[in-house]
């Protein structure tokens, strides 16, 4: 789904008020949903992941507890398949979250055995394991990710980087657009960058297009620019 440097961490979330949404409320019934979104470009944390990807979502809660599956697949066979699980808590402002990340990378770059899904050796897996601890202030939202097992970039001592990705939010409203700009970094070197960096400052715009009297469809659009790569990216999306 994306340049396997770049999307070692782990979405896929954009938390807080990305892809894959940690925060549930307490219920005391278990809750399903069911979504896709349709995206021209698949940009993750300041990253190019592919082109025009369809991106299903599946997800049950129960009294803050979430289990949500995600996917990205790309128009172009060349784009990375990805499916993803993520095990969330949420309590107050608070969110913990467990993501497991699996790349199905092209047979013509990476040995077969790579590619299969129950293959968690350290040295071959194309699993990503994270770990996200995200607080809502209020006016302003933050998390904190690590990858802590998995394929994750390897220093020279072979070592795990502990590859992180820090994202500050701030949700606004301009007129009848609902607005989320965003900063995210890293705070050493991983997969992200070669040391401490900015990799991501967004502005993101969402609203319900009115089709007919009771059908409205959710499209969002969002600018990226990464400092570190120098890259700049413009996405339109829409939910279902």
């Amino acid at each position: 789904m994306k340049t396997k440097n770049v999307k070692l961490g782990v979405i896929a979330i954009a938390l807080l008020s990305g892809v894959m949404p940690l925060k549930v409320k307490a219920q005391d019934k278990a809750e399903a949903k069911v979504g896709a979104d349709l995206v021209s470009s698949y940009i993750w944390r300041g990253s190019n992941c592919g082109g025009v990807s369809f991106q299903p979502n599946m997800t049950v809660a129960y009294k803050g507890l979430s289990l949500t599956a995600w996917g990205s697949i790309g128009i172009d066979k060349k784009d990375t398949k990805e499916l993803d699980f993520t095990l969330g808590y949420s309590t107050g402002r608070m969110s913990l979250a467990l993501t497991d990340y699996w790349f199905d990378y092209s047979k013509d770059v990476y040995s077969e055995a790579k590619n299969k899904y129950f293959q968690y050796d350290a040295h071959s897996t194309q699993h990503v394991f994270e770990g996200t601890l995200a607080y809502n202030f209020g006016p302003l939202a933050m998390s904190w990710n690590t990858n802590f097992a998995g394929a994750d970039y390897r220093k020279e001592n072979g070592k795990l980087a502990y590859s992180t990705y820090v994202e500050f939010k701030k949700p606004f409203k301009i007129g009848d657009l609902d607005f989320t700009a965003e900063v995210g970094l890293t705070p050493w070197k991983g997969a992200y960058a070669d040391k401490f960096n900015v990799t991501n400052i967004g502005l993101g715009a969402s609203k319900a297009i009115k089709i007919t009297d009771s059908f409205s469809l959710p499209t969002f659009a969002k600018l990226t620019f990464n400092p570190y790569t120098e890259g700049a990216y413009f996405v339109f999306g829409i939910n279902f």
